[in-house]
């Protein structure tokens, strides 16, 4: 119907519009829609890369807040510690103890290599540094990145070892190398390291000062200093408290306690070297009687260090090598026999009667190793594995070094604990 007649509608009249579709037409219709929604890019309800990502990131930050939460307390530790620490030695210089990288995944992983040896998960899998370990069972040991060892000791567990570098410009280092190929900086320029034998605590001169650690989760922990004389090295750890020697030159040493006080003068004139311990906690040693001759002498450590048992038969020298059975019984210790330097054999329980010494084999150079009550390793002047029999030395049989095979030219041998 129009508003004006005679005009025609424009909403009904004209041409119409046909609203049949051919179906080939509605399915191209069809195809081209459905095309158009497949290349539109829709964002994706979840997103797994996106995902991963935010992941890793929180996964780092809270690495590096561990990191500093760890580096704080290691600092705090040692700055406050069990004695005088920090500022109240008025030393000069940087710290020379260096917090551990607490994570790994930077970090080159090396690849076994134990010539002769299965693969195992054990520290016998662990390739460790430049220098070569032999173990007092004859099994080597090579050390990649880690420099020139003096010694090396098992941590607790077997999950690695502790490594005292040899003397550089810089001081000494210690490290320690996990068997995944970790390797952290406990000290940098550090002067004598002395390590405990269960491997749970550390001793090191830093310039005046003589201090005292824990060694736990490849961090120092709960330092203790104390001030000591020049020239005074720390020698060994006899149960919690460290052996001090206060002068190299002249006999006498020194028991300090950490976190007891500072440390006291020589309660000891007469000792010259130290072998080791006995089950019942007293220390075997060598001490000066008469001007130009040294004895063997059993000490009590409770009494000051006061000699309880002596025996000066063997001709011993003064180089400090040397090392006891478990059972307490035996001491391979450096000696000689006429004018032949050697190492001798000698039989702790005849101490106090005049003992005599056999020669064991030729003389002793580092650590020596007890793998039981009668066999012992050790080194020659030429690096070459020296197994000694205590029956078989005993029976006039003295044992022959034997070469280390494959040991690089010039690389001398670190010889340690079987492993």
């Amino acid at each position: 119907m129009s508003a004006f007649p005679g005009q025609p509608d424009n909403l009904t009249d004209g041409p119409r519009r046909s609203y049949q579709v051919p179906p080939d037409e509605l399915e191209g219709a069809v195809r081209e829609t459905l095309s158009h929604q497949v290349a539109l890019a829709r964002p994706l309800g979840v997103d797994p890369a996106g995902q991963a990502i935010r992941r890793a990131n929180r996964i780092r930050r809270r690495r590096g807040a561990a990191g500093l939460a760890i580096a704080a307390v290691a600092t705090v530790l040692l700055s406050a510690g069990m004695a005088q620490l920090g500022a109240e030695t008025g030393r000069d210089g940087t710290p020379i103890v260096v917090i551990g990288d607490p994570d790994p995944s930077g970090r080159p992983i090396p690849t076994a290599s134990v010539p002769g040896a299965k693969p195992s998960s054990g520290p016998s899998a662990a390739l460790l540094g430049s220098e070569t370990l032999v173990s007092a069972d004859g099994r080597r040991l090579v050390l990649p990145d880690v420099g020139p060892a003096e010694r090396a000791q098992l941590l607790p567990g077997g999950g690695g070892w502790l490594v005292v570098s040899t003397q550089t410009t810089a001081g000494r280092f210690l490290r320690v190398v996990q068997n995944d190929g970790l390797v952290q900086v406990l000290l940098a320029g550090a002067g004598a390291i002395v390590l405990a034998p269960d491997s749970r605590q550390v001793a090191w001169r830093d310039g005046g000062d003589l201090l005292v650690a824990g060694v736990v989760g490849g961090q120092l922990i709960g330092a203790a200093r104390t001030a000591v004389p020049t020239g005074a090295m720390p020698v060994r750890f006899v149960g919690d408290s460290v052996l001090v020697r206060p002068d190299p030159a002249d006999a006498g040493h020194i028991l300090w306690r950490p976190g007891t006080g500072p440390l006291t003068e020589a309660v000891d004139q007469k000792t010259v070297n130290f072998y080791g311990g006995l089950p019942d906690g007293r220390l075997v040693g060598q001490i000066s009687n008469d001007p130009g001759r040294t004895c063997l002498a059993v000490l009590d450590p409770t009494r000051h260090l006061n000699p309880v048992e002596t025996g000066c038969g063997p001709d011993l020298s003064q180089d400090g090598a040397g090392g006891i059975s478990a059972d307490g019984r035996w001491l391979l210790v450096n000696g000689r026999v006429g004018k032949a330097s050697r190492a001798l054999l000698v039989d702790l329980r005849r101490l106090g009667s005049n003992p005599t010494a056999v020669a064991a084999g030729p003389p002793m150079t580092g650590a020596i190793v007890w793998i039981d009550e009668s066999h012992a390793s050790y080194l020659d002047a030429a690096g070459e594995l020296v197994r000694v029999d205590v029956g078989r030395v005993r029976a006039g049989k003295p044992a022959s070094p034997a070469a280390v095979s494959d040991v690089p030219a010039g690389d001398r041998p670190v010889l340690v604990a079987p492993f």
